[in-house]
């Protein structure tokens, strides 16, 4: 049996061959061109040379539950009861569907746009083009190439673009000494229109949940979106293209969703008789409330109390149906909404109860009626003006013995 130095000699030769092992050098990748794994060419400008791509989206192909070749039939008026008139008639060719992928998600000037989208509804399906920056020194050359482009449409459709998309890139434009190109558009967010409809049904209106949710999409491998700075800046690093393939893939994705739910969102505000979910009724009704369509308004309330609502949605929204009756002049009706409210205990029940002290005292001239809604209104959420109100209200009906 070998003795304690012996054993000792032993490991120190083992662990010198496992250092010998892993001391080798890993095998060198070989930079690779971005043209080199992704169609597309190499584009020169006054301002230096870019990477571009395009990709056609034939018209028999869909995305989900949208067909590409619906997109081209969609009405020139689609855009205008979102746009709340802002883009009254505009025909979908003429539609910029914009996204960009940026080297952070903060924003801020030192923020750039490396790969910017572009789709727009041909006669053929739906086109994508995309820009890329290869490096920063090619920036001037992507923004005056995408200027160039953006002049053929009217409207800018994006997804969170007005607060991030649009001002980035009017920061880029500024940084490079150029003019930004979209005073020529008008710009419709997509996003708070799919937050009306959706953001009380479901649990995030986020573009890739929108397009699991609705259109039906489930994406496969695909490159989250807090991922895609770091993997830019790997390439910038090591030169090996192949890396950038899964954020060409996300662009277009993001952007074929973007025209799909343009197909869907914009439609509701135009006819909301397409909407079969009592929440996503209430998310319009509010909507057209506070655009003073009262009417409209009601009618949506209505028949969403009549889908069927969950109790956290129904019993605001019955509070907003009698405020909206009042409103209008609607006193029987205003009295049966709240009349209802105030039947079963929820949040806005004493807030009921104060309404109907309202219309005994003001309408009906019911005092003793309005003292008794008026107490009942103490009992659940007490507060210096329903007090006062009750001493009134006794008060008067001391007058009158």
């Amino acid at each position: 049996m070998p003795g304690f130095q012996d054993q000792l000699a032993m490991l120190r030769q083992k662990v010198a061959r496992i250092d010998r092992k892993y001391a080798a050098e890993p095998k060198r990748v070989e930079p690779c061109h971005i043209e080199d794994v992704v169609s597309g060419q190499v584009v020169e400008t006054a301002y230096g040379t870019h990477f571009e791509t395009e990709r056609l989206y034939e018209r028999h192909r869909r995305h989900g539950s949208v067909g590409i070749a619906d997109l081209a039939d969609l009405p020139g008026d689609l855009l205008a009861a979102l746009s709340e008139g802002a883009i009254p008639q505009s025909h979908p060719r003429r539609w910029a569907f914009l996204d960009t992928e940026t080297t952070g998600l903060a924003g801020g000037t030192g923020t750039c746009a490396f790969l910017i989208g572009v789709g727009s509804i041909t006669d053929d399906g739906f086109r994508l083009r995309q820009y890329f920056m290869r490096d920063y020194h090619e920036e001037a050359s992507i923004l005056r190439s995408l200027s160039e482009y953006l002049t053929q449409f009217d409207v800018l459709i994006t997804y969170n673009g007005k607060a991030y998309d649009q001002p980035l890139l009017e920061t880029r434009y500024r940084m490079v000494r150029s003019q930004p190109p979209f005073n020529q558009l008008q710009h419709l967010d997509l996003l708070f229109g799919a937050r009306r409809l959706w953001k009380l049904r479901l649990e995030s209106c986020r573009l890739v949940d929108l397009e699991n949710q609705v259109l039906g999409v489930e994406r496969q491998g695909d490159l989250p979106g807090e991922l895609i700075p770091y993997y830019y800046f790997e390439y910038l690093r090591m030169r090996q293209a192949f890396r950038l393939v899964p954020i060409f893939h996300h662009n277009a994705t993001d952007i074929v969703s973007l025209a799909c739910l343009t197909a869907i969102v914009p439609r509701a505000f135009g006819d909301s008789g397409m909407l079969r979910h009592g929440a996503d009724m209430i998310g319009l009704a509010r909507w057209f409330a506070a655009a003073g369509r009262d009417e409209e308004a009601l009618k949506l309330y209505r028949r969403a109390v009549d889908a069927g609502l969950a109790d956290a949605i129904l019993f605001r929204s019955l509070a907003e149906m009698g405020a909206i009756e009042k409103r209008m002049g609607h006193d029987v009706a205003a009295l049966e909404v709240f009349t209802d409210l105030a039947a079963s205990p929820n949040p806005y029940r004493a807030h009921a109860y104060t309404e109907l002290a309202k219309h005994y005292e003001h309408r009906e001239r019911d005092y003793s009626r309005a003292r008794e809604m008026t107490r009942r209104a103490r009992e659940i959420e007490d507060s210096a003006e329903l007090a006062h109100r009750e001493e009134r209200l006794e008060r008067r009906l001391r007058g009158k013995r």
